[in-house]
């Protein structure tokens, strides 16, 4: 059995939070019944699963939204940005620390998933009778083993580069979350680790976190072990804001306003980030003349990313790409109605931003779909749980469908509510998604199931 899920994002706590440790209480309850149920095999037969293994599929630990590449601890501030050279001492110990403090932030959520890698502390099955079914009274249980795989992407893409310092850094994680991954980096392609390789194939399975095919998120001129324009607009706005708020206003707004400024990485769409802001005014009464020093910071923010040399690189000549984009929603925030500005986000969002929007045309151009070698294709990033039928073809063993998954997200969601929306309103809610896939006889022949639920607390 072969489970994958995605895009977690768990941070040190500076920039937002990250989902409850309900989430993973939900998951490993739901498991136990999982594995029960692919013990049963074709034809009414009982025989113990001994092995499931779980994939996570890109963005588990969200090293990109912290705001410790902004200032230490100390309070000391740093040039290191995740586009900085990555070899450099003081970038090592960023990531050093914010994986350090992801770690320690989501104690409670990771110990629940390395428990599952402690063959029989969690996961235990009644061994069979003479009739092939479930002991009733047995004197021991079948343990099942549980391989637990971590693939990078976009948001922890660190964690693929190589050096010694990384692999120090990378212990850590794989001691924290009881990996199977060997030493080396965390794959961001599945063709980079072998064992998990073989594990996706002999399931039908093609599977990558998806930012590969998001150009605000991957650079395709410099691969996965380099920062792209998505890192600055995280660091430099995203993470920036709400400290630049509370250094220059903390006296000035109401400590509600602050936390909910931090929660900005959580909003959906990410270029909503100007009406979530405006919302939050309004539900905290923020006087006009506080909301104008807001929107101020916010534009001197914007100013600042778009003369980032980093973010100047983007900006191709006579061409219209995601820079212009980002310059009109800079330069319109505090002069247009929250209706236009909408509109804007919108239109931006569709012709530049691919986070929320379906990957599934991208499944067509895979290797794998068009050489029928894999019945699955499975990416992640979206945050969009979707199940989009591809083909049906016919294969030596007969006919068979080959289906583009999405294994969605376990997170946080302030979602802006398509009613009204130049009213602001953002619903608050969480969100766990996943996939299982089942080889030969497992479930009694069952193939996939894809799994999502919402709950708020």
């Amino acid at each position: 059995m072969l489970i994958i899920i995605s895009d977690l994002h768990l941070t040190d706590g500076t920039c937002g939070q990250s989902i409850s440790p309900a989430a993973f209480r939900l998951f490993v309850d739901r498991l136990r019944e999982l594995v029960q149920r692919a013990s049963h095999r074709k034809g009414g037969r009982y025989h113990p699963l001994e092995e499931v293994n779980i994939v996570l599929l890109g963005d588990i630990l969200d090293v990109q939204h912290s705001t410790l590449w902004l200032k230490h601890k100390d309070g000391a501030p740093t040039s290191i940005r995740p586009w900085s050279e990555v070899h450099e001492p003081e970038f090592i110990r960023t990531v050093d620390e914010i994986t350090e403090d992801i770690l320690k932030h989501n104690e409670r959520s990771i110990r629940l998933l390395k428990n599952l890698t402690t063959t029989g502390a969690f996961l235990s099955l009644p061994p069979a009778n003479r009739e092939g079914q479930p002991a009733r009274f047995a004197l021991r249980s079948v343990p099942v083993r549980v391989n637990l795989y971590y693939m990078v992407g976009n948001h922890d893409w660190f964690y693929h580069l190589s050096g010694k310092e990384f692999e120090r850094i990378r212990d850590k994680v794989r001691q924290a979350l009881g990996l199977a991954n060997p030493p080396g980096p965390f794959p961001h392609q599945s063709f980079e680790l072998t064992p998990l390789d073989t594990t996706l194939q002999a399931h039908g399975v093609y599977a990558q976190h998806g930012d590969l095919y998001d150009d605000f998120n991957y650079d395709h001129r410099y691969g996965r072990d380099h920062a792209a324009l998505g890192d600055a607009f995280a660091v430099e706005v995203i993470n920036r804001f709400p400290v630049r708020v509370e250094e220059e206003m903390k006296d000035a707004i109401p400590p509600a306003l602050v936390t909910a400024l931090r929660e900005l990485v959580n909003v959906r769409p990410a270029l909503a980030a100007p009406l979530w802001i405006s919302g939050q005014l309004q539900q905290n009464n923020v006087e006009l003349s506080i909301q104008k020093r807001l929107k101020a910071i916010w534009n001197d923010l914007g100013s600042d990313f778009l003369k980032n040399p980093f973010v100047r690189e983007y900006d191709r000549l006579l061409k219209l790409d995601v820079v212009d984009g980002l310059e009109a929603l800079f330069g319109l925030t505090s002069v247009i109605s929250f209706e236009d500005l909408n509109k804007l986000v919108l239109w931006i969002r569709k012709r530049f931003w691919r986070e929320g929007l379906t990957l599934a045309q991208h499944a067509l151009r895979e290797k794998a779909f068009l050489n029928k070698t894999a019945q699955y294709i499975v990416y992640g990033h979206s945050h969009h749980h979707e199940v989009v039928p591809l083909d049906y073809v016919r294969t030596a063993s007969g006919m068979s469908s080959q289906m583009y998954l999405n294994s969605g997200t376990w997170h946080t969601y302030f979602d802006l509510a398509i009613h009204k929306p130049k009213e602001q309103k953002f619903i608050p809610y969480q969100v766990l998604s996943y996939l299982v896939f089942y080889r030969e006889d497992e479930h009694q022949g069952r193939r996939y199931e894809t799994w999502s639920s919402s709950f708020a607390e």
